[in-house]
């Protein structure tokens, strides 16, 4: 199935008889083809970058500015005072027009000037706005006249019509919290899990902390704070996530999965040619910046940096660290199936293939019946393995011929698609089938996802489909926001017709796809083995259960007058406690994106009154009391979360303090042990409804099944979960099963009865 393509567009030799030049045209042609949708773009991006430049003001307000002057000019008014007349006089080269030309340039130079001075006003008031988040505790309550006159000059001075990054230089920075505030926080997190020895002893450790070094430490960070655009999100990306020697199959990248109640087609190339499609569609509008950014209340922007490397970025070994490498665009993305790989060119003539066309190519690829290489069908162990040992053998074996110029088309790819030869789905009759679904989304037999990129796109072999994606590029709300939308169009504008099939006809035969050709020696066949090994023993240790809760959802729990969230969170404190009889330290992720750069914040969510009410519901005290301690609960829970995100979070700041005190070569005992302890119950949301493209009351079906991750430590539990719509939930539950006493399913049991037994408080008797 391999493809030739000429190498050069021209080349030319010399004869006795003189020059032979020999013209590939047709190379010729692809290259000024590339050029122009290549100088497109670039233009494209100039002027996203000027309307971004000039926000909340426009262009057309520049001409209104500069068209009132200039009438109030010509009417025998001066609006300047006397500035237009020193522009005339100080301007070089313009006494060297005539008089009315000289009037018209002068004028319009001053009405420029106004017109920046203005949106340069406009932009300092939207930002100095922006620093006010009092409004996020009060939502849900009484209003403030205060917040009321806020929200509308938020609407005044926010801008119209604003693209994707429109906001981005608006935006405040996260704030430094105070030592102080930060200790003080986090003994207040720890003192009811700790015994009053090992309390004292921690509180001892955060005292000498507060009086000594940690003080140097905190002006070290106010300096970066005041030098970097956020203090966290550099060092977060590359000490937690790039820095990390360990595999990131199952530790770090999480995965999604489809809508389960529907089923589209069972076309395997059909559903991955529309998604295919979706996504690229999705690609341009995040190129062009026509996404609208996420405004919540319709109102308050959240960061977008995130957006940025989402398509066409890798994830590059090194032996002491990664590095991530973004692409400015791509004209391929590569495709596994049945142990081989290749090229597939997504563009002809400058223009995007359409679905049907994607279809025949990927239609090729699976009718296709050549063997894999030597070592290609598992290569890809290699992203799932150690990452030094991954490091040493790219630089041995990847750099050169072949094998380099293969690498290159998987990791310069758009993305990756992977054409699983498995089928997946959910049967309420038989729930293993979907942790089954799960298990291939987050790991896959261990070499057929290509974990170093940003995403795989996977399908399955039935049309269910799902996706693998890399962690440290950006957050899981922003590949959420991009399957809520490839999904959607899935559904309510490609669609199939009566045999499954993409919809529309062929104008013209597509390229073909490309085989990718390797040249893998039996050291570097080892070597690969060597990293599958590696990833056998991880996914087999993958405890992982999906439970679809329909019980109730968050329609009820609003009718207790208790956040959804809240009311999950103090349900997985009555889970863990009615399983292990203790407390534990638990992490629930919170977004920081309410300022630039943002990404994420820990809610510290096992506080005190969660514990107190746990305890009543097991010591079977009266309905009443326990909804009296639920409600405490709750609010307790919303406030901590409501503190995260607008920059009053404990961990980022401790974790900072700790990279300077390393980089100062000082060591804090209180800074070490606070961040050694063990995250038992890590959990996090997954957001659903990011946009308004799906109603979910017209068409309830079309929820997705959400994602998961994998367990944080040895003996402890990962739990994501989905609020998904008025009457579901998702929860999707990880453990290792070399851990004699965590049990995803028990787990799983477990918290459906806690669910519904605080359901049951508010039942009448």
């Amino acid at each position: 199935m391999a493809e030739a393509h000429a190498a050069v567009a021209f080349s030319f030799t010399v004869t006795p008889d003189g020059y032979d030049v020999n013209i590939n045209h047709e190379a010729l042609k692809h290259v000024w083809q590339s050029g122009v949708v290549s100088w497109k773009k670039r233009i494209g991006r100039l002027k996203n970058n000027i309307r971004n430049g000039v926000f909340p003001a426009t262009i057309t307000s520049w001409m209104f500015v500069v068209g009132i002057i200039l009438a109030v000019k010509l009417a025998g008014f001066d609006p300047s005072f006397g500035v237009i007349e020193s522009i005339h006089r100080h301007t070089p080269g313009l006494i060297l027009f005539s008089y009315s030309v000289d009037l018209y340039i002068s004028t319009m130079l001053f009405g420029t000037l106004v017109w920046i001075g203005k949106f340069l006003v406009m932009r300092y008031i939207l930002k100095l706005l922006l620093t006010y988040h009092n409004w996020m505790y009060e939502v849900r309550g009484t209003i403030s006249l205060k917040t009321k006159i806020w929200f509308t000059l938020i609407r005044l001075y926010g801008g119209r019509k604003p693209l994707l990054m429109s906001y981005q230089s608006s935006l405040p920075k996260l704030p430094v919290p105070s030592i102080k505030s930060s200790v003080e926080n986090y003994l207040q997190s720890v003192k009811h899990l700790l015994s009053d020895e090992k309390y004292q002893e921690m509180e001892k450790l955060a005292s000498d902390f507060s009086k000594g070094i940690g003080n140097k430490l905190q002006r070290y960070l106010i300096l970066k704070s005041w030098w970097a655009t956020n203090y966290v999100s550099d060092w977060w990306e590359e000490y937690v996530y790039l820095r990390g020697r360990s595999p990131i199959m199952v530790n770090s990248n999480y995965y999604g999965v489809d809508a389960l109640l529907v089923n589209n087609t069972n076309v395997q190339v059909a559903r991955a040619a529309n998604l295919i499609y979706a996504m690229l569609m999705y690609r341009r509008e995040l190129d062009r910046e026509e996404l609208n950014p996420i405004l919540i209340n319709g109102v308050v922007p959240l960061c977008s940096a995130q957006y940025e490397r989402q398509f066409n970025t890798t994830r590059i070994p090194g032996e002491e660290t990664d590095q991530l490498v973004h692409f400015k665009d791509s004209n391929h993305i590569t495709v596994y199936h049945k142990g081989r790989y290749f090229k597939v060119y997504i563009r002809h003539k400058g223009r995007l293939l359409k679905p049907c066309q994607i279809e025949m190519m990927l239609q090729k690829i699976v009718d296709d019946e050549s063997r894999p290489a030597e070592g290609e069908e598992h290569l890809a162990a290699l992203t799932a393995g150690e990452r030094v040992h991954w490091a040493k053998a790219r630089k041995e074996y990847f750099s050169k011929g072949k094998n380099k110029a293969s690498l290159d088309a998987i990791e310069k790819a758009a993305f990756c698609v992977s054409l699983d030869t498995e089928p997946q789905d959910y049967d309420p009759n038989d729930p293993s089938k979907l942790d089954r679904y799960g298990k291939a989304m987050i790991h896959g037999k261990g070499y057929d996802r290509w974990f170093d990129k940003s995403f795989t796109f996977v399908v399955c072999s039935n049309g269910k489909i799902g996706f693998n994606a890399e962690h440290s590029w950006a957050d899981a709300p922003i590949m959420a926001h991009m399957w809520e939308v490839v999904v959607t169009e899935d559904h309510m504008r490609l669609g199939y017709d009566e045999r499954g099939h993409t919809l529309g006809t062929p104008e013209f035969q597509p390229p073909n796809p490309i085989r990718l050709e390797w040249d893998i020696s039996l050291p570097c066949q080892q070597r690969i083995e060597e990293s599958l090994q590696v990833a056998t023993v991880l996914l087999n240790d993958v405890d992982l259960h999906i439970m679809m809760f329909r019980e109730f959802g968050k329609g009820f729990v609003k009718t207790c007058k208790v956040s959804p969230d809240a009311f999950i969170q103090t349900a997985l404190q009555l889970t863990y406690f009615r399983l292990e009889k203790q407390f534990c330290l638990t992490y629930e992720s919170s977004m920081t994106r309410l300022f630039r750069e943002g990404r994420t914040e820990t809610v510290r969510s096992c506080t005190a009154d969660t514990c107190n009410f746990a305890r009543a519901m097991e010591q079977g005290l009266a309905k009443s009391e326990c909804i009296k301690l639920l409600s405490k609960a709750a609010d307790t829970h919303q406030k901590l979360y409501r503190d995260t995100m607008t920059g009053k979070g404990v961990d980022r700041h401790l974790f900072c303090l700790y990279v300077v005190s390393k980089y100062l070569g000082v060591d804090s005992p209180f800074l070490s042990k606070a961040l050694s302890e063990p995250w038992k119950l890590s959990t996090s949301q997954t957001p659903h409804q990011q946009t308004d493209r799906l109603d979910l009351n017209k068409y309830p079906d079309r929820i997705c099944g959400g994602g998961g991750f994998g367990p944080v430590t040895d003996d402890g539990y990962g739990v994501s979960y989905m609020i998904a719509g008025e009457d579901t939930i998702f929860f999707h539950i990880s453990c290792k099963v070399s851990c004699p006493h965590t049990d995803a399913h028990k787990f799983g049991a477990t918290l459906k009865k806690s669910l519904c037994d605080m359901r049951d408080l508010f039942s009448k008797d």
